[in-house]
C-alpha cells in the first residue's frame, strides 16, 4: 500500500471510518493512521478483524480503537459516538464509507434503510463532535451516483437507488453543515475489484465484473480507491462537492 498522504500530515487529527473492519474502510483506516491520525475502525459484526486491525495500526506507531455499531439501529450509534467522546472529545473526520443491500436474508427495504436512512441518522448524531473545519466524506459508487440518468445491473439496482438517496439526503444538509463550518464531500467511482459487492454481483451475474472491467478499461482495486478516499479528506473540496474517481464516459452522456 503507498500512502498518499504524507507522514504527520494527520497528527492531532481524530477519524471515524465506518464499516472498516475490512476492505475499503479497513485501507482507508490504514491511510489515515499512517499519517497521524487517531482512527476509530467501526464494525458491525466483525469484530476480530477490527480488533486486528487496530492491533496492526498501533504495532507501525498510530493510534486505533474499535468500536462496535449497527447504523441501522439509531440507539447503537448514539453508544458509538458516546464511546468517541468520551475517548477523543470529538471528531475531525468522519467517512460514512459502509453500505450494503445485496445481503441475503435482510429486509425488502434494507438497502434504504442502511444506504439513505442510517446515513443520515450517522452524520446527524456526529454533528455535535464535528467542530469548524472538520470533514464528512461520503463514498458511493458511479452506479449509483449516476443511476437517475445511466441504467445499472439489475442485480445492483435496488442498492444503487437507496445510495443515490442517502447521497442526495445528505446533500440536503450541506447548508447546515456548511453554517457550522463542517466541510462535505462525495467520492464516486466504479466497481471495485476485491469488495464483498463485486463478489455478491459475480454470483448473481457471473461475469459481471470482468464485463465492467472490459467496458470500462479499468477498475481500481480496493487499496487504489482507499487512496482516493483517503486524499479527499485533505484536498480542495469541488465546487459541486463531488470527486470523480477513474473514467466516467460511460456514464455521462457526450455533447454533441
Amino acid at each position: 500500500m503507498s500512502n498518499p498522504l504524507a507522514a504527520g500530515s494527520l497528527a492531532g487529527k481524530r477519524a471515524l471510518i465506518t464499516g472498516s473492519s475490512r476492505g475499503i474502510g479497513a485501507d482507508t483506516a490504514q491511510y489515515l493512521a499512517a499519517a497521524g491520525a487517531s482512527v476509530v475502525i467501526n464494525f458491525r459484526n466483525k469484530e476480530a478483524r477490527a480488533v486486528k486491525l487496530a492491533d496492526s495500526i498501533r504495532e507501525a506507531g498510530g493510534t486505533a480503537i474499535t468500536v462496535g455499531a449497527d447504523l441501522t439501529d439509531p440507539a447503537s450509534v448514539a453508544g458509538m459516538f458516546d464511546t468517541v467522546r468520551s475517548e477523543w472529545g470529538g471528531l475531525d473526520i468522519l467517512v460514512l464509507n459502509a453500505s450494503g443491500g445485496m445481503e441475503s436474508g435482510m429486509a425488502e427495504d434494507y438497502a434504504m434503510q442502511l444506504n439513505r436512512d442510517a446515513q443520515v441518522n450517522t452524520l446527524t448524531a456526529a454533528l455535535p463532535l464535528l467542530d469548524a473545519g472538520s470533514r464528512v466524506v461520503f463514498v458511493t459508487s458511479h452506479q449509483a451516483h449516476f443511476i437517475n440518468t445511466t441504467p445499472t445491473m439489475p442485480e445492483y439496482e435496488a442498492v444503487a437507488i437507496s445510495k443515490r438517496a442517502g447521497e442526495d439526503a445528505l446533500r440536503a444538509l450541506i447548508p447546515a453543515l456548511t453554517e457550522k463550518g463542517v466541510e462535505f464531500v462525495v467520492v464516486s467511482g466504479d466497481m471495485i475489484e476485491g469488495t464483498i459487492t463485486a463478489t455478491l454481483l459475480n454470483r448473481l451475474n457471473p461475469g459481471a465484473i470482468d464485463a465492467r472491467k472490459e467496458a470500462a478499461g479499468k477498475l481500481y482495486n480496493v487499496s487504489e480507491f482507499a487512496a482516493e478516499i483517503a486524499q479527499a479528506v485533505v484536498d480542495p473540496i469541488p465546487a459541486d462537492h463531488t470527486r470523480l474517481v477513474g473514467d466516467v464516459s460511460d456514464f455521462v452522456p457526450v455533447a454533441e
